[in-house]
């Protein structure tokens, strides 16, 4: 069962209006990403995915990422769309998230912008911005969509949401 869409006010975007299959944009919003009190990303560079049912993911380029703090990790997964994906524990100090963050080394056709450049799930971090605004993450552990003020589900990943 599909759920009910939530009416939007001026300045909103609906995740109900978002492509399938996704759509990768950049986007001159100011991210960053804090782990252990330690700014590890920050950008104004990053390209975000756009998918029906999700709230954005925002995808670092590398150079705006404090690689030191990021070691690979053993996990991968597969995307019908981008492809394959490794994945990197992130660690600062004593402090490590196991398979925090992730990124796709050979995107398949349509999503080589994507190429390297590294996504965090935000419930697994201390915070992560969208300019001034701490994100709330998406519903559930599989996804690693960034919630805020502008945008508006109902989301996909908590539970009863996955048959939408």
């Amino acid at each position: 069962m599909r759920p009910r869409r939530i009416l939007l006010e001026p300045g909103q975007e609906s995740v109900w209006d978002y492509p399938r299959p996704p759509r990768v944009e950049p986007t001159p919003k100011h991210l960053r990403v804090i782990f252990n009190g330690e700014t590890i990303a920050d950008t104004r560079r990053a390209l975000r995915v756009l998918e029906t049912s999700h709230p954005p993911v925002y995808y670092f380029p590398p150079q705006d990422v404090r690689m030191e703090c990021l070691q690979p990790a053993a996990r991968h997964s597969y995307c019908e769309f981008k492809g394959s994906a490794r994945y990197y524990t992130v660690a600062v100090g004593a402090q490590r998230a196991e398979n925090a963050a992730w990124y796709y080394p050979q995107p398949q056709a349509g999503y080589e912008a994507l190429a390297n450049y590294v996504a965090f799930y935000p419930a697994r971090m201390d915070a992560c911005y969208v300019d001034d605004q701490v994100v709330t993450p998406q519903p559930g552990e599989f996804y690693g969509g960034w919630i805020t003020q502008e945008i508006i589900g109902p989301f996909k990943g908590g539970p009863d949401t996955w048959n939408w």
